[in-house]
């Protein structure tokens, strides 16, 4: 395990200062390959603080972007502020982007996003119109049906979803499922059964277990 240096900094999305906390392993790698992390509808940046610094530890420079602070956010109450606030979090995303494949830290040709529910569903969105994103984890999110009108390329994506998600419904996952295949990415996805919306104990365990394995695939081993 590599020792992890947190720190918060900003960056600019559309002329507002944008909060941003980065774990940067500690290592002898000149350029580490980047994830950047991505909260649910509740917002809570401090519940993604131990994966962050979890999958910092394994190698991968983690940041996780204040993505709601673009729009004023601080929880979704109704689905009309969510769909009016969707593309403007999107273009934080894809400043936060911008921001991280220029850090020194940053292999910028090994950028992948990690998403909650709601920052699955950004995450996989940008991606879908963002060469630079090389890998997604979908962490019971799911793919915007809206974005298909936009959508010009897709990248390797793991699914984790619970069959018992009352929140965001397994079809979703099976339906991302659907548009992989269909146009020959590589996929990989794992389906709880019994399990709902969030993951404890062993499911958390087995789901952060598959996420260092993919990431390691597609980011770290990807010959690049």
């Amino acid at each position: 395990m590599l020792a992890v240096a947190p720190f918060r900094t900003t960056f600019d999305s559309g002329g507002k200062a944008i909060s941003i906390d980065c774990f940067i392993p500690q290592g002898d790698a000149q350029r580490f390959p980047a994830v950047i992390g991505l909260h649910g509808s509740g917002g809570g940046h401090a519940s993604m603080t131990e994966p962050a610094a979890w999958l910092a530890a394994r190698g991968f420079a983690v940041y996780l972007p204040h993505y709601f602070e673009r729009t004023g956010t601080t929880g979704i109450s109704d689905r009309g502020s969510l769909v009016r606030h969707f593309p403007l979090w999107g273009k934080a995303l894809w400043d936060a982007v911008g921001y991280v494949e220029g850090q020194r830290q940053v292999d910028p040709e090994k950028i992948g996003l990690l998403g909650f529910s709601l920052g699955a569903y950004l995450a996989l969105s940008v991606a879908s119109v963002d060469p630079r994103v090389q890998a997604v984890v979908d962490f019971f999110g799911g793919f915007p049906k809206e974005m298909k009108l936009f959508m010009r390329r897709l990248c390797p994506t793991l699914i984790l979803h619970g069959e018992a998600d009352p929140t965001v419904p397994v079809e979703e996952a099976h339906h991302l499922r659907h548009m992989l295949e269909k146009n020959g990415i590589p996929y990989e996805m794992q389906i709880y059964a019994g399990v709902g919306h969030g993951f404890y104990g062993e499911t958390w365990r087995d789901a952060g277990q598959r996420t260092v394995a993919f990431l390691q695939k597609y980011l770290t081993n990807a010959g690049r």
